[in-house]
This record gives C-alpha cells, structure tokens and sequence, in this order.
C-alpha cells in the first residue's frame, strides 16, 4: 500500500498518547486509531510535530509504527524528519519494513536559500533510498524555512519519489493555485496536496485545488464532510458545516497550547484515555477548559457529535 499521487481524503495527524507518568499509552494507541478510522479517515499520518515525535526514544517511535500499521487498514505516512540523516534513514527504513506506506520529510529550520531547501531534499533521498514515496511538508509558521512554488516543483520534479506536499503555509492559497497552474501547463507533474493548520482554511483550500487535510483537528468527522462536500459541488453544505466548527478550530490554533486544547477534546471524545503530554508540554487552565466547554456546546447547536 505505497502512497502515490493521488491520494486523497483525510489523514489525520495522530497525537501519541501519553500516561500521566510520561509513559507511551500503548492502549490507548489502538483506541486513537480505531477513533480515526470511524471518523472516515483515508488514511493516517503519525509521529508528526502534533504527535510529539521529538520527545520520542527511537525504539518507541518503532514500536508506535508497527501497532498503528498493524491495525489500520489505510496507507500510514510516518515523519521522519531528524536533525541527522542517520537517524532518517534508520525510521524511514523501519517504517516501510512495518508496512508504513510512506515518510514525511520536513525542512531543518537552518535552511535559508532556494538552493539549500532543494539541495537537502536531494540529500535526503539520497540517504533514505528513492524507493520510499515522501511528503514535503511545508510549514514555514514552524519551522521557518519558507517554499516558493518554483522550489516546490523543483523537488518535485528532481524526485520521482516525491508523490505528496503537506501545505501547511500561511497564507497560502496563491501557492496552491501557483502550483496546479504548473501542473496545467505541464512544468510539473501531478502530486497530491493535503492541507494542515488545523483546517483553519480547508474549505477555500479544497476549493482552490488541495485533495484533503492532514491536519490534527480533533473533530476529524468535520474535515471528511467539508472535502466530501466540496467534492460533490455542495459548496454551502460545505462552508455550513466548516463555520459551524470554526471558532473551536481557531481556539486551538493558539500558541504554546493548542495541542493541550486538542488532546482535552479527544480525550472527552474518548479517543485517547489521558490529555497528557511528555515534558516539556503545555496545560490549559480551568478558565481555558470553562471556555472550551462553551465552545463545544455551541458547536453542537450545529453538529451533534459536538455533543459531549
């Protein structure tokens, strides 16, 4: 099950559940998998900066690997991204070895020029084997290493093995239409684009041209409906049911706790038994949780899997 350029849908990015002593939560492992898949999920992407996958000794990151792609039947994409290419291609290899479907590579903050972002690209395959599909993933907010669309489609098109770019900019619309315009003209070849922060802009996204989402929201049911929606043409259906869960997506867009905000939703959705997090992590106070709350009940006005 190799991911290849037409992949579509929703691939959640998977939190890594923790127990309150900082252990991984091998239970609830199974439980956050099987809650994706109910969701509609096509496919998964774990061990990415939501999943907290620096904080990970590497053989937890294996194990991590080789329950979820035991247990989910949809293509797993796995982040590799290190400081070292060493560390790369010993996950990267394991992980296809598991069953993983592919690897997602993201930038090292140290990258400035075009030529170094294209250049460690290079390098990257080079190390990890040009057999293993990839995802770029573009997140300049994060990482601050910022892709032009000329850039992207220069990696794209030295690297077969490039099948995926998880846009993540901000704003990025432009570059998603920059990008299928050279699809259209032929200067560069078809790739699946899955859209990340949070959703915050998934419904203009699909609509300018991304197949889906690969973001962490924690109602990923919403993410499924709005590209589905979009996809059959009901566009109002669509921006209904994006609006409606709007201000619970911006509320865990905020710095610093937005992934303690998503972990105390999914664990009252009973996805993950803890909202725990390694250290160093974030906490929401009472007043954030008060809010939250609120946020949740007016959610459920709209949609009744809010409703918790």
């Amino acid at each position: 099950m190799l991911l290849d350029h037409s992949a579509q849908g929703v691939f959640p990015i998977a939190v890594t559940p923790f127990l309150p002593d900082g252990r991984v939560d091998i239970t609830s492992i199974d439980r956050m998998t099987d809650f994706y898949l109910a969701a509609g999920a096509t496919g998964l992407t774990i061990l990415g900066i939501m999943g907290e996958a620096h904080k990970l000794e590497p053989e937890e990151s294996v194990q991590i690997v080789e329950q979820i792609v035991a247990r989910a039947p949809v293509p797993v994409i796995v982040g590799v991204s290190s400081p070292g290419f060493a560390a790369m291609r010993a996950l990267a290899r394991t992980a296809m070895d598991l069953g993983a479907a592919g690897v997602m590579i993201a930038p090292p903050p140290s990258l400035r020029t075009d030529d170094q972002i294209v250049g460690y690209y290079g390098q990257a395959v080079e190390m990890i084997g040009d057999d293993i599909p990839f995802v770029i993933q573009d997140y300049p907010l994060t990482l601050t290493v910022v892709m032009t669309p000329k850039v992207i489609r220069s990696i794209v098109q030295n690297h077969p093995s490039c099948v995926m770019l998880k846009h993540e900019d901000w704003p990025g619309l432009e570059k998603i239409s920059a990008l299928r315009g050279f699809e259209a003209d032929g200067s560069m070849r078809s790739i699946s684009i899955l859209t990340g922060n949070g959703g915050l802009f998934l419904d203009f996204e699909v609509e300018r041209g991304a197949d889906g989402a690969m973001t962490g929201y924690a109602f990923p049911e919403m993410l499924v409906d709005v590209v589905k929606a979009i996809k059959a043409g009901d566009r109002d259906a669509a921006h209904n049911m994006f609006d409606a869960h709007l201000p619970l997506v911006r509320y865990e867009q905020q710095a610093n706790i937005g992934l303690a905000v998503r972990k105390y939703v999914l664990q009252k959705r009973g996805a993950i038994a803890h909202d725990a997090q390694r250290k160093p992590g974030s906490a929401i106070s009472k007043t954030a949780a008060a809010e939250i709350e609120y946020l949740l009940s007016r959610v459920a006005r709209f949609d009744s899997r809010a409703a918790i």
